[in-house]
């Protein structure tokens, strides 16, 4: 009996954040691809990043990474460890409250319940107990609040001694009208003496990327490896990894010492050995940077294969550089396209080229005319310009719907015979005829003819979920534009035919090409941060905002290609057939 007391009176062992995890953290069948006990020594880089939590000489821990590096696991363990072993106020910041609620369901109830040192000291959401939501739980001298960077409410109220902000590039500049928002939370740490507070991302765009900044004002740690023969520690670049030509799975490693050539296992083998070395000086704020060369669940051969993919297009392959490689995108800032090289490159085809297999039809709307264009479709999202159109008009006109609806319900011929219909139609909302819109979308909603909104919220998606929040009903879909305007000026750089290509025949003429290259991405500071905006060196733009919007149709499709080539085959090979038989015409 006294030795139980006497057992029950030793304090419980002190341990950093990596040797907590190692104890007790448990991997979720659900949230994980490896579930059961964690073992930090599988992704030794995560060691360094999480135990300066347990470090007092920081306050602020900057990652910069690419994705595929485990960072949200980590992100876990150091949540799970502060439940545990030093309970604070913590607020997790996620770029939306969608992905802070769904962080909370998909990736922190799972560890919560299986790591069984923290499962009885957080209540689940569902229970009585007022203190716990989905968004907010409390335990024993202490809670955690999950929160987005574009609610400013959320980021107001109680203070806090340990802030987590994950995917910081992916933040808009200001919550609502009260500023940005990694201010706004570093700020509720101001009492604190002890404060930890932390920015994780992928990165974005040179001299915007808000990681960026954050890392070039840390001491900037890389991590070290040794190779096996020569013992030189080196940083992991892209530039030694070498293969022969499109041959993904010759992939390996070279020393930039000795030259010796590492396949994964051997990569994974100094990895293990590697070590954290600060390259700049910082009080305080320690800075990690990774790239996918480091991650155990990743194999040089798929490095190699996502980037033969990536590399070609401009769109796909600044993607790779940022997720991939953990690097920043250099724009040029005052790049465009001259609308007299697009002019020149015009092609002759007055038919539907044979490779095209899908329609979609971009609408833009003005006070006196409806203005658009048919796009057809085919493998890759390389795209033929088929016919623009203006239908002059005030939108309250029926005419000029009946104009429209004719135009959509027409039939347009490839060059096989085979005769194509719009499958999906986007129509601008915006402006003085919202009604008419609505009222148009909603009789021909079956025939996918969809009410849509631009947003210029850098990093929205092309096309976001429906809404069908608006008297009529009607399904209303927002257009993140910025995203579309930079994919669809990365595909008209494109000097190859074949995936993303855009093709435009000889009746698209001068007009509609300085419509098209109407704007250009600009640097201009918003509420005291630079950020990339879409600015107008000419008045009418018409024709790149109805290209979004076909953008915006085909992504709302989201075709199979195959199946679709496939099928169009089925129905050439019927129509001859028919041909074939006398007295038989296809129509």
């Amino acid at each position: 009996m006294i030795s139980q007391i006497l057992k029950a009176l030793i304090p419980p062992k002190k341990l950093n954040v990596s040797q907590w995890a190692d104890e007790y953290r448990i991997l979720s069948s659900e949230a994980s691809a490896i579930s059961g006990k964690w073992n930090t020594s599988i992704a030794e880089y995560q060691r360094g990043i999480m135990d300066a939590f347990s470090d007092p000489a920081i306050h602020t821990v900057v990652w910069m990474s690419s994705a595929q590096v485990g960072k949200t696991e980590a992100l876990l363990n150091i949540i799970g460890y502060f439940i545990d072993q030093d309970p604070s106020p913590m607020l997790l910041l996620q770029p939306t409250l969608e992905m802070a609620t769904a962080f909370s369901k998909d990736r922190l109830a799972p560890m919560v319940r299986d790591t069984t040192a923290i499962t009885s000291k957080v209540s689940d959401a569902k229970s009585k107990d007022s203190g716990n939501t989905i968004l907010h739980k409390t335990f024993q001298g202490g809670h955690i609040t999950m929160a987005g960077a574009n609610s400013p409410a959320s980021l107001a109220s109680r203070p806090v001694r340990v802030v987590l902000c994950d995917e910081v590039d992916r933040y808009p500049p200001s919550a609502g009208s009260e500023g940005d928002p990694v201010n706004l939370a570093f700020k509720r740490t101001t009492t604190f003496w002890n404060k930890k507070r932390m920015l994780t991302s992928t990165p974005t765009i040179k001299g915007i990327s808000r990681i960026e900044q954050a890392y070039e004002g840390s001491d900037m740690r890389k991590f070290y490896v040794p190779c096996q023969l020569c013992k030189e520690f080196q940083v992991l670049a892209w530039q030694n990894v070498v293969y022969e030509k499109n041959q993904p799975s010759t992939a390996r490693y070279t020393c930039c010492k000795c030259g010796a050539l590492w396949n994964d296992i051997e990569k994974k083998e100094a990895i293990s050995k590697g070590k954290w070395q600060a390259t700049s000086v910082s009080d305080g704020v320690a800075g990690f940077w990774l790239n996918e060369l480091y991650s155990p669940w990743v194999s040089m051969g798929d490095m190699v294969s996502n980037f033969l993919e990536a590399k070609k297009s401009v769109h796909t392959l600044k993607t790779f550089i940022n997720t991939s490689l953990g690097e920043t995108w250099e724009e040029d800032p005052g790049q465009r396209i001259e609308e007299s090289e697009l002019l020149n490159r015009r092609e002759d085809y007055e038919l539907i080229p044979n490779e095209a297999l899908i329609l979609t039809c971009g609408v833009d709307t003005q006070d006196d005319r409806l203005e658009g264009e048919i796009k057809a479709w085919g493998v890759g999202f390389e795209s033929w310009g088929v016919k623009s159109f203006s239908i002059e008009g005030s939108p309250s006109q029926k005419q000029v719907w009946q104009d429209l609806d004719n135009i959509i319900k027409a039939l347009y011929e490839r060059q096989d015979g085979i005769k194509l219909k719009v499958s999906c139609t986007c129509i601008d909302s915006g402006g003085h005829f919202t009604d008419q819109v609505y009222k148009f979308c909603k009789l021909r909603s079956f025939d996918r003819v969809f009410a849509i909104k631009g947003s210029s919220v850098a990093g929205r998606p092309i096309i976001s979920r429906p809404s069908t929040s608006n008297k009529l009903g009607v399904k209303l879909f927002t257009i993140g534009t910025d995203t579309a305007k930079e994919l669809i000026y990365s595909r008209l750089k494109l000097s190859e035919f074949g995936e993303g290509y855009m093709h435009f025949n000889k009746t698209f003429d001068e007009k509609y090409f300085l419509m098209l290259t109407s704007e250009k991405l600009v640097m201009t500071l918003k509420k005291g941060r630079p950020v990339m905006e879409w600015k107008p060196i000419r008045a009418r733009n018409e024709a790149l905002d109805y290209t979004v919007y076909n953008l915006a149709a085909i992504s709302i499709l989201n075709p199979n290609f195959a199946a679709l080539k496939e099928n169009i085959g089925h129905k050439n090979q019927k129509r001859f057939k028919i041909i074939e038989k006398p007295g038989k015409r296809w129509i």
